[in-house]
């Protein structure tokens, strides 16, 4: 075992977190991301930690490529083909609207209308064909589609999921018209009914995988002009790595796969430091992103909307985001009103403070003007010190337009930007009828802890926990996931109607599936584990309930396994009412070799020494003293006002505020 290292692409910076060996301690860094070349960024990082290609057994990554092509719309060439009558489909949506109160907004679809063609084809919701595909039409499209010079094509037919027949027929026809493309058929990406969900999310993984495959591509190549030939794998929205070679056909799993690494860290960290109820906060450069976590698993959703009408109906660990970062800007409303994001400097120009040409007010810029941050950084990433004096002197600026002086327009950008963050966190907890005093909140990412203080005092948050390495939580994370593939197809059939072969086929179909993904990775695991569920409702029922299984349970166990599980849940069962077995589920795990979580090895009592002072504003000016993370050993405590900094972070330690340092070595923060 030589060492493994994770790297997780920032909008403005990408982390890096090596896991150690025999001969290397654990290393930590953060360059800025470039955001023409994210592999750039990849390969400085590993770069400026002095690695060297033989030291590494795999590189673990997680990127926001694909997040950012769907918000910018910048993935492939797509064209749709449907049953006839559904070529609206992406736009129909549920007809809900962007604004519940409004009579405005736009919906740009992935793929535009021009690009979306219709073909005679029918199945019923059992799958028998009603009416035969017109393969000579489709051929016509095809045909079109050559001229049109896509990169992509989705076939997406109505009930494909009870009978996946035409979908393959017209994926065969289409390919030998054009072998240069690539063709998604919607069965095998989800394999579920709701059909506006379904072929929302082939559309993304088809407008997504040309781009991702590049990118794949790319990075490979990159990673062998460097001398590394060994494994690369990638994190998934679901909480798993993959392997980098799969990318092109899972290109839909890896949007947001950097926050599902940090939710993944942050929840075995908070475990082992005895709490498993959290709420995690990761606050980079760009964003806040808000999960919560239960009895120590991060919760799952099922459907994600990644934009107005973009649902992606995969499983993502729940991860919620508003433009709330460092780099989030300040400027005011039509009404005059202070608003902080979600626009934001980003990597380039970046905050004033960074000296990269910003020129306006940003978050970072507020916390340098209030001491908060400490001007002597070279957090920039330049090896220069920030620019203190361009800070104030934009925060002046800006105050003017307020009628506010320099600290106290600072201020109201914290003030504001904190209410945004604290409003998400209410969303994730109170509004799920979850109370967060039960809860520990889980605070990383490069401006985490410099805000997590006030976001516990003003949500109600019992405990702010600060880990040894915030800054880095999410490539942390990529070095610790498993390998992890889900599979799920819809049945749709009343229990007392189902034949107890049809179940255990598909489960059996589901486990090879999941076995042979596994297999083909290459990535060494210790084990593999293999989980089953099902969906079940009663009959007339909306919703299901997700009830785990076994493989070899039978209708009648099935049954009792669900009226179990809805009575527990809701006090009450429906007796005489059939059960319907609505989607069968199996999730197939590989356990990858690993070390145990980062430690601190410092001894020490009391309270540590403070490094220096400097006047820091809380509502007025305190002189504070100022603490290097590295002296803080286990049982460990001190009163704020405190300011503790580290390479890749700095934790803010309010006036009315108790820390404590734990057996591992995080921070606890209290309100007194």
């Amino acid at each position: 075992m030589t060492g493994l290292v994770g790297i997780d692409v920032g909008g403005t910076f990408t982390d890096l977190f090596f896991g150690g060996s025999p001969s290397r301690p654990h290393r930590i860094l953060k360059v800025p991301t470039t955001p023409a070349d994210p592999s750039v960024g990849l390969l400085d990082a590993l770069k400026a930690a002095q690695l060297e290609p033989g030291e590494l057994d795999a590189i673990l990554h997680g990127t926001t490529i694909a997040t950012n092509a769907v918000i910018e719309r910048r993935g492939a060439r797509c064209a749709l083909i449907t049953t006839r009558g559904f070529r609206d489909l992406l736009e129909l949506g549920r007809r809900d609207r962007p604004d519940m109160y409004g009579l405005e907004g736009t919906h740009e679809p992935l793929v535009p209308r021009d690009l979306r063609f219709e073909v005679d084809e029918r199945l019923d919701h059992e799958g028998q064909v009603l009416r035969p595909l017109d393969e000579a039409g489709l051929r016509e499209i095809g045909a079109l589609l050559k001229t049109l010079q896509v990169e992509s094509v989705v076939i997406a037919f109505l009930h494909a999921y009870a009978n996946t027949a035409h979908e393959d027929r017209a994926r065969e026809i289409l390919a030998a018209i054009e072998p240069g493309w690539e063709l998604v058929t919607a069965t095998s990406v989800v394999r579920e009914y709701y059909e506006f969900e379904r072929t929302s999310t082939a559309v993304v993984q088809a407008f997504l995988q040309p781009l991702v495959a590049r990118y794949a591509r790319n990075l490979a190549a990159k990673l062998n002009g460097w001398g590394y030939t060994g494994e690369v794998a990638i994190m998934q929205s679901n909480g798993g790595v993959a392997p980098l070679r799969q990318l092109g056909q899972r290109s839909a799993y890896i949007v947001r796969s950097g926050p599902a690494a940090g939710v993944i860290a942050a929840a075995r960290i908070a475990a082992e430091a005895g709490f498993s109820h959290v709420i995690t906060g990761d606050m980079g450069g760009t964003s806040f992103d808000v999960a919560v976590v239960i009895d120590g698993e991060p919760k799952v959703a099922e459907l994600t909307n990644l934009d107005f009408r973009i649902p992606l109906r995969l499983p993502m660990i729940d991860v919620h985001t508003i433009g709330a970062g460092g780099g989030s800007i300040a400027h005011l409303d039509r009404g005059g009103m202070l608003l902080v994001g979600p626009r934001s400097a980003g990597a380039v120009p970046g905050p004033v403070a960074y000296r990269r040409g910003g020129t306006e007010p940003t978050v970072t810029d507020a916390n340098v003007v209030l001491g908060r941050i400490n001007p002597e950084s070279t957090m920039n990433g330049q090896g220069t010190t920030l620019d203190a004096e361009g800070a104030r002197h934009a925060m002046r600026e800006f105050g003017k337009t307020l009628g506010l002086g320099m600290e106290e327009t600072a201020e109201a950008i914290l003030a504001v930007v904190n209410q945004r963050m604290a409003g998400r966190i209410r969303l994730m907890s109170i509004e799920r009828g979850l109370d967060p005093r039960d809860f520990a909140f889980v605070a990383f990412g490069g401006a985490g802890p410099l805000h997590g203080g006030a976001l516990i005092r003003e949500v109600g948050v019992s405990t702010m926990l600060v880990p040894l390495y915030p800054g880095v939580l999410c490539a942390l994370g990529c070095v610790y996931a498993d390998l992890r593939y889900d599979l799920s197809q819809t049945v749709e059939k009343r229990l007392d109607r189902l034949d107890a072969g049809e179940l255990a086929a598909i489960v059996e179909s589901q486990r090879r599936r999941g076995q042979r993904q596994l297999e083909e990775s290459q990535v060494p695991v210790d084990r593999h584990s293999i989980t089953h569920a099902a969906d079940m409702a009663y009959s007339g029922q909306i919703h299901a309930l997700r009830v785990p299984i076994e493989a070899g349970w039978g209708p009648a166990r099935l049954e009792q396994a669900f009226t179990e599980a809805y009575r527990a849940k809701f006090g009450n069962s429906l007796s005489g009412m059939a059960v319907v077995i609505v989607n069968l589920r199996t999730i197939v795990v590989g356990t990858r070799a690993g070390s145990a979580l980062p430690h601190s090895d410092n001894r020490g009592a009391g309270r540590p020494e403070p490094v220096s002072r400097r006047p820091v504003y809380f509502g007025g000016w305190h002189d504070t003293p100022v603490f290097a993370r590295s002296a803080f050993a286990p049982g460990m405590t001190l009163d704020g006002p405190a300011i503790i900094e580290q390479s890749d972070t700095t934790t803010v330690v309010e006036p009315d505020m108790a820390l404590t340092v734990d057996a591992q070595g995080n921070l606890l923060v209290k309100v007194k």
